[in-house]
């Protein structure tokens, strides 16, 4: 926790005036900015792979620089923290993270949309359930007809948390060459009920919305209503 001023630039620039926040540098490299307010999204953050390298400005004060480049081509993002008081300074080995455990329903909705693919858009098919990634596993991701990646978050009722989780998770995979070659990883974030404000944010970010009928899906791995 520290008293600090902070200053982003990239691909926009963004400027934090000096106030008391929470600095948090995690195992797997990323570098977040909370305050108190903002639930749980960070005001400000940089995620892996990126480097932090600390200093002093001319005046004696501790700053930190944070640079990470996209897929390693492309000008440097850079985060400088300016710190002008350390006000309390912890670190914890969390040791190994279990994974998120999903209710009977969510669970069972993804691994029907896992067997099940073509029902969110046509010719979309499986690569992997769980794809990890440094902030955690995005649910599904499949390839689409012309080859190209579409990473698929799975909720039981979608808001808007959950359209900024795949937000994040498609900042990143988009960083993947091996995912871009088809071009610009998507997403589609499926839902039994999704709420209007997630709808309206997921339209405005490029992302697909996908009611799903959990019921016709059952359906659909019932023996009885296959045909032979």
């Amino acid at each position: 926790m520290a008293r600090c001023q902070i200053d982003y630039a990239g691909r926009l620039s963004a400027h934090l005036p000096l106030a008391t926040r929470v600095l948090m540098i995690k195992a797997d490299g990323s570098v977040l900015v909370h305050s108190d307010g903002g639930s749980y999204k960070p005001l400000n953050w940089m995620s892996p792979p990126c480097t932090l390298r600390e200093g002093t400005t001319d005046d004696g004060q501790i700053e930190w620089t944070v640079t990470s480049r996209a897929s390693g081509k492309g000008p440097e993002d850079t985060l400088r923290i300016l710190i002008e008081e350390v006000v309390h300074d912890t670190s914890h080995d969390l040791g190994i993270d279990p994974g998120l455990q999903k209710d009977g329903v969510e669970k069972h909705l993804q691994e029907l949309l896992a067997d099940h693919p073509a029902t969110l858009a046509d010719g979309l098919t499986l690569v992997r359930r769980e794809y990890p990634t440094a902030i955690g596993p995005v649910d599904l991701m499949c390839r689409d007809a012309g080859g190209a990646s579409v990473a698929v978050e799975i909720k039981r009722r979608g808001d808007i948390d959950g359209v900024e989780q795949l937000t994040r998770y498609l900042e990143l995979l988009n960083r993947d060459p091996l995912l871009t070659g088809k071009g610009a990883v998507r997403g589609i974030f499926a839902a039994q009920e999704i709420k209007p404000q997630a709808r309206v944010l997921a339209t405005d970010r490029g992302i697909t919305c996908a009611v799903v009928d959990y019921d016709a899906l059952r359906g659909l791995d019932d023996p009885s209503h296959r045909l032979f």
